[in-house]
């Protein structure tokens, strides 16, 4: 026999997550609006709220702070990279598991993003991190924990102890080193598309074997 109160009880659920994934996401869009529009510094929580028509209480129940606004698009994207790593093929090498990986979320970063904001905006707020002081330190922290997690994960697909062989760093230093010279060159240029970042990336991934491995006198 069909419980009633349970049978309503998943509906009424669901309609309330679905409320507050829309909460969320309104007050992440309208403050990546708002940092961009008049800068990161000068936008205060009020602001943001005053945006979207919901108390402090409602911004804080959802962020800690402005900053972890500003990178829960990154940590959307960053998890898409990790899970792309995951599904990678066993026989492939370190290096081109993480050139797969990578390219493979710039290709769904718009699937990736779809619920929450538009691409575009996601690009935009790419770049004002690049350009803030304050959140680019940020950015390097968060840049160097992450870098120690997928450390961890190409460990384990190659059946290594990272604390025992230094391999996975090394390689996910440089790896990790390319994403961040991209990333600075693709915030300095005009094209601020989706296509131009996967493309840089691409260029400078595809070079890093020769660049470590062979002689640069008389190559172009």
């Amino acid at each position: 026999m069909i419980d009633e109160r349970s049978a309503t009880a998943a509906p009424v659920t669901g309609l309330r997550e679905r409320k507050k994934r829309r909460t969320r996401n309104a007050l992440l869009r309208a403050a990546l609006l708002l940092f961009l529009s008049q800068g990161y510094e000068r936008t205060t929580v009020d602001e943001i709220t005053d945006a979207v028509h919901v108390s402090q209480r409602t911004f804080f129940r959802y962020f800690a702070n402005k900053e972890e606004v500003v990178f829960a698009l990154q940590e959307l994207v960053e998890s898409r990279f990790v899970a792309e790593l995951h599904a990678r093929p066993a026989a492939e090498g370190p290096f081109e598991a993480l050139r797969g990986a990578a390219l493979a979320a710039w290709d769904t970063v718009e699937v990736t993003l779809s619920e929450v904001v538009p691409v575009d905006l996601y690009m935009r707020s790419y770049r004002l991190i690049e350009s803030t002081p304050a959140l680019l330190a940020v950015h390097l922290r968060r840049s160097t924990e992450l870098e120690e997690r997928i450390s961890r994960l190409i460990g384990a697909r190659e059946g290594l102890d990272v604390e025992a062989d230094p391999r996975p760093r090394v390689a996910v230093a440089a790896f990790c080193g390319v994403m961040r010279v991209t990333g600075r060159l693709w915030g300095r240029g005009e094209d601020t598309s989706v296509e131009s970042i996967r493309r840089l990336t691409e260029t400078y991934l595809d070079r890093i074997g020769p660049a470590l491995t062979s002689s640069w006198r008389g190559s172009a």
